[in-house]
């Protein structure tokens, strides 16, 4: 077998990083199912798959530096065809004990698992592939929980929508930005975030929601509350005004002699219905309001007008 390092294109100074993205990339692309028949591909996987068996192993890759393991992954002196070492074998004088993990003479070489080694290679390995859980490898975890922002407005929040949000690793995709959503909650949409490890699940994407606020609307619980003008003449004699809504105008009676603070409500039309949870209303709270520019005709009409009453008597 050829020097690991030649295999995977990486010097011997090599980060253990390094390592590891120039095998997952020659892995990549040169494994046998992306090469069915082609037996020098998968010659040449095999290659790969053992330098990395080496280098992707602390200890080993130690060992193989020192120059106690040739680049098969065997110990120097140690001759596969005899079942043990060969004359002058610099480890002791017995042979290969595969019982023991080592020479006769002492020296021990481990196949235990250690991180990076067999069984990181394995995940890796199943990481690339997509495969599932191989023996030896990690058990199942589920992947990385992505953070997430979204401003929405006042109305999607009380009707629910969609957004399109840009994840940490620059991935777009639309989110549902649920019925009833309120100010800094934060949203889990599940199975959109990181991907699992050996079979695990994906993780989620924890989008904290800020809503926008309204220019005449405020809210309560699942209602809303908003404030509307009246004409002087409106609230004495009743009439019907518009009002604005979250789904629309509509049309609201005003009862005679109505007052600054009247309050009527629209049943239904708050924050919209959510899980058992049925619709807000909308408060609507009348204020009246004067003409911006004087008015001859009223002020000659109040003039005449005895106006025996006292709307301070309460405050007394």
């Amino acid at each position: 077998m050829n020097d690991p390092y030649k295999i995977l294109g990486v010097p011997k100074t090599a980060s253990e990083a390094e390592i590891k993205k120039a095998f997952r990339a020659l892995a990549k692309k040169h494994h046998p199912d992306k090469h069915a028949g082609d037996a020098s591909a998968q010659k040449r996987f095999q290659e790969i798959s053992g330098a990395y068996d080496i280098l992707g192993d602390k200890e080993k890759r130690a060992q193989f530096d020192a120059g106690a393991i040739g680049a098969d992954g065997n110990p120097r002196g140690f001759d596969p065809r005899q079942g043990g070492f060969r004359q002058g074998n610099p480890f002791g004088g017995g042979g290969f004990d595969p019982r023991q993990g080592g020479g006769a003479g002492g020296f021990k070489f481990s196949f235990d698992e250690a991180p990076g080694g067999a069984a990181g290679f394995e995940d890796i390995f199943a990481d690339l592939m997509g495969g599932g859980r191989k023996r030896g490898a990690p058990r199942a975890a589920p992947g990385e929980d992505f953070s997430a922002a979204v401003t929405v407005s006042f109305a999607e929040a009380a009707s629910g929508g969609t957004r399109r949000i840009v994840l940490q690793n620059g991935e777009q995709i639309d989110v549902k930005i649920p019925v009833g959503v309120k100010d800094g909650q934060v949203v889990r949409v599940k199975g959109r975030g990181g991907a699992g490890r050996g079979g695990g699940p994906n993780g989620d994407i924890l989008l904290q929601v800020s809503v926008a606020a309204h220019p005449s609307m405020t809210r309560d619980g699942n209602d809303i509350r908003t404030d509307v003008p009246v004409t002087l003449k409106e609230a004495v004699l009743g009439g019907k005004v518009p009002v604005p809504t979250l789904t629309g105008t509509v049309s609201l009676s005003v009862p005679p002699n109505s007052n600054t603070g009247t309050t009527l409500r629209l049943k239904g039309k708050g924050i919209g219905a959510h899980g058992a949870t049925p619709a807000g209303d909308l408060y609507v709270r009348l204020v009246v309001q004067l003409p911006d520019k004087p008015d001859d005709a009223l002020r000659e009409f109040l003039a005449g007008w005895p106006g025996n009453y006292d709307p301070r008597a309460k405050t007394r």
